[in-house]
């Protein structure tokens, strides 16, 4: 029999630190269990789908009837407003319009509508092109229709996602980072989860590692499945573009997903994308001159007025689509007895995530996991200061209490030494550049942190009492500094006089 060895026994382990980890560790925080988190990047939203992506809250009108993604898209959905008032995470519910600009499209619409019906969407219209152009007075005149959808929303996608590690570890989920998991056995019930440093042992496992779901449950099940990497390019236009777009503006969707958007972001910039492209690399994260240049011709179809010169960053998402019939989420108890697959969470995965979570609780207790409800559960994160949003009477009043945020450190969205002191000591807190980004925006505005990243490395070194060599910019080896200049200098001249020599 495996024996509890070193306090590593737990109830639930769960592989994945993405929106749908995430959302499951919140979940499982509320009842008196023993849960961990094994994530194989540095932090949380950090390595797939839930750090890149559309940021959109979907109404539920495009899944197809009867599936998982129709009924968790449209239950996770209406979650959101609880969820992003406990956990302090902004969000706006702006909408969405699918923009028909011709008769065939307007068909499509009606499909659409219909669907959303079925599924159970409320606040649904199709509206006229005279009422588009009053919601988004930038749209292209050659507008016909477009199916308004008034439950859809914009969020920061990676902020959700770190709110909803912070809560669960404040409830008690544990974290672990940097382990990638290489094995899993089981014997007697109980699973042994080893990484490349470490082993775990659980009653249950929760597969929720997005694009590897695939590896990790053919590591244990039988019953094999494939995951395949779906390419999305995306481009963010700085906040003067911003007003082009009051609600999310799709286009009519085809079999490769619901097309190019453009969309206002939650922080007033301007998002466009994705493409949609089918690859074999997982982990290939790279933009491209014609990807991107596609992207920018799709958009123009919707608002041409927006200017392409005023990109300030781009980006690509992976999307994990499962090769099954009818590429529905895959989620349930596998043939081995107490490993649940939360697999192929593509879009309207994010959205879907709250829901799901909520599903992956009754499949463990129909599994046989006892379940009592804490007493002591705290459905509230702790509140996020945000510097830029304060009036000058608040932040004076800080700026007494904490002297470190009268520091700015980044100018182009306003971020203080306090904020970024925080980000790092909060639970589950940043460890690297990037996860002080995702954390606090230092870094990503118009000089994408050409000013303020050293700063931020400078802090990260203090606060991780830790040699500003070994600080990276998102993990493993992307150290951004190699040597200290002094030494650098002197033994490259040492290598010079050798040569002479």
């Amino acid at each position: 029999m495996i024996a509890e060895r070193d306090g590593k026994m737990y109830d639930v382990i769960i592989i994945g630190g993405g929106v749908v980890g995430s959302s499951i560790a919140r979940e499982l925080s509320k009842y008196d269990i023993k849960v961990l988190l094994i994530e194989k990047e540095d932090d949380v939203a950090s390595g797939g789908a839930s750090k890149a992506n559309s940021a959109i809250l979907h109404a539920g009108y495009d899944p197809v009837p009867g599936t998982l993604k129709a009924k968790l898209n449209v239950r996770g959905n209406e979650m959101f407003d609880e969820l992003c008032k406990d956990l302090d995470v902004p969000m706006k519910r702006v909408g969405s319009l699918v923009a028909a600009f011709s008769q065939d499209e307007v068909d499509s619409l009606y499909k659409l509508y219909d669907r959303g019906l079925k599924n159970g969407v409320k606040n649904m219209s199709i509206i006229s092109s005279d009422m588009v152009k009053e919601i988004e007075p930038n749209i292209n005149d050659t507008i016909v229709a477009a199916l308004y959808a008034k439950t859809a929303g914009i969020i920061c996608p990676y902020g959700f996602v770190i709110a909803l590690a912070e809560n669960a570890a404040q409830n008690g989920v544990e974290f672990v980072f940097n382990q990638e998991v290489v094995s899993i056995d089981r014997e007697d019930d109980v699973f042994r989860v080893k990484t490349q440093d470490s082993e775990y042992f659980s009653k249950y496992v929760v597969n929720a590692a997005g694009l590897y779901a695939d590896v990790i449950n053919n590591m244990v099940s039988d019953k094999h499945f494939s995951i395949h990497p779906r390419k999305g390019e995306y481009l963010i236009l700085d906040k003067e573009e911003g007003y082009l777009a009051n609600t999310v503006i799709f286009q009519v969707p085809t079999k490769m997903g619901k097309g190019i958007l453009v969309s206002p972001t939650v922080d007033g910039n301007l998002l466009i994308g994705p493409t949609s492209e089918d690859i074999f690399n997982k982990e290939f994260r790279k933009t491209t001159y014609k990807g991107l240049e596609k992207a920018i011709k799709g958009a123009k179809k919707s608002v041409e007025k927006f200017n392409e010169r005023k990109t300030i960053t781009q980006f690509t998402g992976v999307r994990a689509v499962p090769d099954v019939d009818g590429e529905d989420f895959i989620i349930g108890e596998s043939d081995v007895k107490g490993f649940i697959n939360v697999a192929g969470i593509e879009s309207p995965g994010f959205t879907s995530s709250p829901a799901i979570a909520e599903m992956v609780r009754e499949i463990l207790k129909d599994a046989g996991l006892k379940m009592a409800e804490k007493d002591n559960f705290n459905p509230k994160r702790k509140p996020v200061i945000r510097f830029n949003e304060l009036t000058d009477e608040e932040r004076n009043e800080l700026i007494k209490r904490e002297p470190a945020y009268g520091k700015i450190i980044c100018r182009c969205e306003t971020v203080t030494e306090g904020e970024i002191i925080d980000a790092i000591r909060r639970p589950v807190g940043a460890k690297s550049i990037d996860g002080v980004k995702r954390r606090v925006r230092a870094g990503m505005g118009r000089c994408q942190g050409g000013f303020c990243s050293p700063r931020v490395l400078e802090i990260l070194s203090r606060e991780l009492n830790v040699d500003p060599l070994s600080v990276t910019k998102f993990g493993g080896n992307s150290n951004i500094l190699t040597a200290k200049a002094k030494e650098y200098v002197a033994n490259l001249y040492k290598e010079l006089l050798k040569s002479e020599v």
